[in-house]
């Protein structure tokens, strides 16, 4: 019988049952690891695996036809040469994360518009402030780079909060949805910058995006301007971004990707003026919507591939989306 290998410490009871119970229908036997540590020994018998494994593990997987990987991002998975061949079709979880990281996105441009950072610093000292100058989405004007599901679902939120002008921002200036009020691409980048307020980056990690928001781009944003980063983190240049911070010449920065991953306890970003940091947390699956969306892309594709029909997640190794 044919084998998938599902690494599963993520899922719930109905999520195993529902893979299992489709799989079967196809004639597939499943094999669930709960620790998401594939059993070597059976490793080259898998011709799915769905999971997070280490890189190192796919060479491993000689009967490997197609991996899927639970996450939105790639950059690990994109070498040939971790695979056992070149005919292993690679697909990923984008259309999962877009509730929970635009959430995050929301919570902490809310955070930074509301001062809670400085707020939060007063009551540290059981201090007793109450006029610090605030600023709200509403009336904003928002650049969004990245317009996939990330992007598309914090531009659908923030206009409806009431922001003023939603920018989206991507490599083709075809259309997007409706809550963009525009859509440019990035060669055009630099001429909206001087008139965002609020500047959200959900780019994936390529060599294309690395850099992205640059010194010189940085330069043009306005003094009240605050940016937030749910992307990767090699998308910005951050001593850049320090040095803006700390003069004082962009109002704040979240940063849930930052370079290196993890931060060390000695890196100076830690200390930059008015910045929020969280640990590459905003995409996690803490949220149950997340855990079913992802199982449920999972589901489409494995029915997708039983049928030999085109896989609806598939990624491009080249391109890394």
């Amino acid at each position: 019988m044919r084998k998938i290998a599902v690494l599963s410490s993520f899922m719930e009871e109905h999520h195993i049952e529902k893979i299992r119970t489709l799989a079967a229908e196809y004639g597939f036997a499943v094999d669930f690891y709960a620790d998401d540590r594939l059993d070597m020994t059976k490793a080259d018998q898998y011709e799915i695996l769905y999971g997070m494994p280490g890189p190192s593990l796919l060479k491993h997987m000689t009967g490997l036809q197609w991996f899927c990987t639970p996450s939105a991002g790639v950059e690990p998975y994109t070498p040939d040469e971790i695979y056992p061949h070149e005919g292993v079709l690679l697909t990923n979880s984008a259309g999962a994360y877009g509730i929970t990281i635009s959430e995050h996105i929301l919570m902490v441009t809310l955070m930074l518009l509301r001062q809670m950072p400085a707020f939060q610093q007063v009551v540290a000292h059981r201090g007793w402030v109450r006029q610090m100058p605030m600023r709200s989405i509403c009336g904003s004007t928002i650049t969004v780079l990245g317009t996939g599901d990330i992007g598309t679902n914090f531009a659908r939120r923030a206009k409806a909060l009431g922001a003023r002008t939603v920018y989206g921002v991507r490599r083709t200036k075809k259309a997007g949805d409706g809550a963009f009020d525009a859509m440019y691409g990035m060669d055009e980048l630099n001429s909206i910058l001087p008139q965002t307020d609020i500047l959200v980056m959900a780019l994936p990690g390529t060599p294309e995006t690395a850099g992205t928001l640059s010194r010189e781009r940085i330069a043009l944003l306005p003094r009240h301007a605050v940016v937030v980063n749910v992307g990767r983190g090699s998308a910005i240049d951050q001593e850049a971004l320090m040095d803006a911070l700390n003069s004082e010449s962009i109002a704040g920065a979240a940063l849930d990707v930052m370079v290196p991953e993890p931060l060390p306890a000695d890196h100076p970003l830690w200390e930059a003026k008015n910045i929020l940091i969280t640990p590459h947390i905003s995409g996690n699956m803490s949220l149950g919507i997340t855990r079913d969306l992802d199982v449920d892309l999972f589901c489409t594709d494995l029915a997708n591939y039983a049928n030999r029909r085109p896989l609806q997640q598939l990624v491009n190794r080249k391109l890394g989306y």
